[in-house]
């Protein structure tokens, strides 16, 4: 269900951007737009649909127009033209004292360079928006306490912002944003300024506050990396343009043209793209009841040596084809009694760690889900490609396995 739907958003900024919102509706680049108008083009027909519940990231370079984007969210930046839509109500049409009850309880910001109050302590930073709403001191000082201890902060209460390193000031600064309550948390560059390590501290506790929270989050943000990790969903800006916009996986396989490319070079895929990315597109598989003679059969027909088997849904094992041509030869009525143990990974498993695997073992490997369910066999061509060859866009398909390779996991290559 989407939480927030951005439809058709321009922004022209300068003083008089209706005269020139016709010309950048056909299509005058941002360029030809500063030089005849005087007029910078920030946004040029956005449209989004962020789901609730998710992280939807929103990346660019500088200049891209992420944080011109995020801004018409909460109405910090009027648009010159579009709707921006929250659980169905268009924020573009609220009135000053509509706006104003929208922003202190749907929405939350946190800002890159913290925005903490310096004269202030740590406890009522955390709890300033809650002030704003108009709780009482006791109940906001509460709220503010159980948010710093879910930040990692208890016993910095009585601290001042100067007192604390930028990543605490940052965790403050989150905790502000969740005291609220507010359904929409609004993260621009927040952990752009922050050291390395620190940053990675962050994004890891941001993602474990959202496995238990399930917030609605907008992540601005200028690094591929941390889009890739936080991201449910990705849109790539350039120039104020939506460039491409889908699942991490969506971007890294399939990236929509050259500039999205030059984005992905040095991205680390075995690190974002996980076992299920690399199961074989044709599985074999055979059930527990499953005549010897017909197994057979089936693995002839494609030339495997070997398929899983399932019990019901779960992976039972592997049936080999020497040992299903002994159940035959016994006369065994099913395979039940000819399996072998199969190893397997889960499908969360990143591709780095499938690759070690792969590299230690030559037996075939099944990709399970979280109940144990079956859900493929490991291409290990695939693995090795997604892994270590650059994306090249190409649909070209890709050419049948040689013989000798067929082997290396029963033709499932």
């Amino acid at each position: 269900m989407s939480k927030i739907e951005v439809r058709n958003i321009y922004k022209i900024f300068g003083p008089h951007p209706d005269r020139w919102l016709a010309a950048a509706r056909e299509g005058l680049s941002k360029e030809a737009l500063l030089e005849r108008s005087g007029h910078t083009l920030g946004l040029r027909d956005i449209s989004l649909s962020i789901e609730e519940g998710h992280i939807h990231v929103i990346m660019g370079l500088s200049g891209s127009g992420k944080s011109t984007l995020i801004r018409h969210f909460n109405r910090l930046i009027e648009p010159s033209a579009g709707q921006i839509l929250v659980d169905g109500v268009d924020v573009v049409s609220l009135k000053p004292r509509e706006l104003e009850r929208f922003r202190q309880s749907k929405m939350s910001m946190v800002f890159q360079r913290f925005g903490l109050l310096p004269h202030r302590t740590v406890l009522d930073n955390a709890a300033y928006g809650l002030a704003v709403q108009g709780v009482r001191r006791a109940e906001r000082d509460e709220r503010a306490r159980h948010w710093l201890e879910q930040v990692g902060l208890s016993g910095f209460e009585a601290q001042y912002p100067h007192q604390l390193s930028g990543g605490m000031q940052q965790r403050v600064g989150l905790a502000r944003a969740l005291a609220t309550d507010a359904e929409i948390l609004l993260m621009d560059e927040a952990f752009s300024a922050l050291d390395p390590l620190i940053r990675h501290e962050m994004q890891d506790q941001l993602l474990a506050l959202q496995a238990k929270l399930n917030k609605t989050i907008v992540f601005i943000t200028h690094d591929l990396d941390e889009a890739l990790r936080l991201g449910n969903r990705i849109a790539i800006l350039k120039d104020g343009e939506l460039i491409q916009e889908g699942t991490p996986e969506d971007i890294l396989l399939s990236p929509a043209n050259d500039y999205i490319e030059s984005f992905l070079q040095d991205v680390n895929r075995g690190k974002v793209l996980n076992a299920s990315h690399a199961c074989n597109e044709r599985p074999l598989t055979l059930t527990m009841r499953t005549n010897p003679a017909r197994a057979l059969e089936r693995l002839a027909a494609r030339d495997y040596d070997y398929a899983a088997v399932l019990d019901g849904k779960r992976l039972a094992g592997v049936l080999m084809r020497a040992d299903a041509q002994n159940a035959a030869q016994a006369g065994a009525r099913d395979i039940s009694r000819h399996l072998s143990d199969m190893a397997s990974v889960p499908a969360s498993a990143g591709l780095d760690e499938v690759l070690a695997r792969l590299l230690r073992t030559p037996e075939p490997l099944a990709v399970t889900g979280e109940q144990g369910e079956f859900i493929g066999v490991l291409s290990r061509s695939k693995v090795v490609e997604l892994v270590t060859t650059a994306t090249t866009g190409s649909n070209e398909p890709e050419p049948e396995p040689a013989a000798g390779e067929a082997a290396e996991s029963g033709q499932l290559v």
